[in-house]
């Protein structure tokens, strides 16, 4: 009954949460299967509970909100079914067809108590976001783009985007790294999410990051592997399906699993069921191009080897050949060499003594002739000094002839000297000091 205060009626609050929990618990008495957006899941592990948030949108806008509960039995039994039917669990962001009873507390207000979901209903929803990728793709011609990129024969630098902790990241390098025949990649990993909402965003931030030094790697390898199809519902995701058709190198995928190809494999440059079998694919190209040139490699030796031997053997045949017929040559050069030798010692002989005979008449004849040459020159030197002694200043003078100079120069001509100069004058005894009263030019024509 509600209290009298200033002539009102005054009900508590419990009052009315009690009244509004007896009418709906009156009202609404059975359970509904309701469909709704799954906002966020918002799962408790230390208590095994959810406490779902529900939203219904129109045109990207809520229009109607609610709280939830899961209790731990339930959520178990539901998770379960979800993964065996869509290998999904249940998580943020899903559509689901759910089966709730309207409940309501005094202390926590308005909820629906989920006790069953529909994984069907979930499926045909994510079948249907997937399709819709592919139909987007196709439209914008992307579907098939990365598919016509060209790959190097011979792929061996390796984008890797992968979680380091994944097993099939670790299954990749094994088998790249330690194939038999010991052929050689680059690879770098550039770590990421792979699987759940927040794997699209990893994924796309690492694939842009690849982009920008792109001109480093032959491919891209978004590996994830373990052996689970769970968390695959990403790679059907518009946005990052787009990024990898139109990448500017060729993608390849090895998610690891075996059945429900996502759309990211669809239009990936080479998709794999698991990491090993990518792996395994690359090698094989290596196989591909190696065998064959192993296979010349064999035949190139094997026939040098056997053009050698016959090569070989003419050559030794030739040689034999050659030292029979030089050995022959040499024993007629070497008769041939002895009679000349015999021949030329012969003539030498004779020349020697010829020579030396026409040597001893030369010498006899140019000792005569030099005898006589060296007489004829005796006597030329001897009237040479004859009319040198002849010619000599002391005979000169003594023949009465007289040098007269001036200034200590020889005076030739009358010209030479004036009136008032002082002559020296040496005659075959003694000196004459004379001055020059005049001097007189001689006529040339008398």
């Amino acid at each position: 009954m509600p209290e009298t205060v200033n002539n009102k009626s005054v009900f508590t609050l419990l009052e009315v949460t009690k009244s509004i929990k007896k009418t709906i618990s009156e009202r609404y008495k059975d359970a509904y299967w309701i469909r709704a957006e799954l906002n966020k899941l918002n799962f408790y592990k230390q208590s095994g509970h959810c406490f779902p948030e529900l939203v219904e949108k129109q045109d990207g806008r809520v229009v109607a909100q609610m709280r939830s509960t899961i209790w731990s039995d339930d959520y178990i039994r539901i998770n379960k079914r979800f993964i065996s039917v869509l290998n999904e669990p249940l998580k943020d962001g899903i559509k689901i067809l759910f089966l709730a009873s309207v409940n309501f507390e005094p202390t926590f207000g308005l909820s629906l108590h989920i006790t069953d979901i529909d994984p069907a209903y979930t499926l045909g929803d994510l079948e249907k976001e997937k399709q819709e990728t592919i139909n987007k793709l196709q439209k914008e011609n992307l579907f098939g783009k990365n598919k016509t990129l060209k790959l190097p024969l011979l792929p061996q630098r390796i984008a890797i985007i992968s979680d380091l902790t994944s097993k099939g990241y670790a299954d990749f390098i094994k088998i790249i790294e330690n194939n038999g025949r010991g052929y050689h990649f680059f690879h770098m990993l550039f770590p990421s999410l792979l699987q759940g909402e927040k794997a699209i965003a990893a994924l796309i931030g690492q694939l842009n990051r690849i982009r920008k030094v792109r001109n480093h790697f032959d491919a891209v390898a978004i590996i994830r592997g373990g052996g689970d199809d769970i968390g695959l519902s990403c790679y059907n995701n518009y946005l990052l399906a787009k990024e990898i058709a139109g990448f500017p190198i060729p993608v390849f995928t090895g998610i690891g699993h075996a059945t429900n190809e996502t759309v990211s494999e669809m239009i990936s440059f080479h998709s794999a069921i698991t990491p090993t079998k990518l792996a395994e694919w690359l090698i094989q190209r290596f196989h591909d191009f190696d065998d064959p040139v192993e296979h010349a490699r064999g035949v190139m030796i094997d026939k040098s080897l056997r053009l050698i031997g016959e090569e070989k053997k003419r050559f030794q045949s030739e040689v034999k050949l050659f030292r029979s017929v030089t050995k022959n040559l040499l024993h007629q050069n070497k008769n041939e060499l002895k009679l000349q030798v015999q021949s030329l010692f012969q003539q030498s002989i004779f020349r020697f003594r010829n020579e030396k005979q026409q040597s001893i008449q030369f010498h006899r004849s140019l000792s005569m002739g030099t005898l006589h040459f060296l007489k004829n020159k005796n006597s030329d030197l001897e009237n040479m000094r004859k009319n040198i002694h002849n010619m000599s200043p002391e005979n000169v003078l003594k023949r009465g002839y007289s040098i007269t100079l001036l200034n200590g120069k020889s005076v030739k001509n009358a010209e030479a000297s004036k009136k008032g100069d002082i002559l020296h004058t040496t005659v075959f005894q003694g000196s004459i000091r004379s001055i020059v009263e005049s001097s007189e030019k001689p006529d040339i024509h008398e």
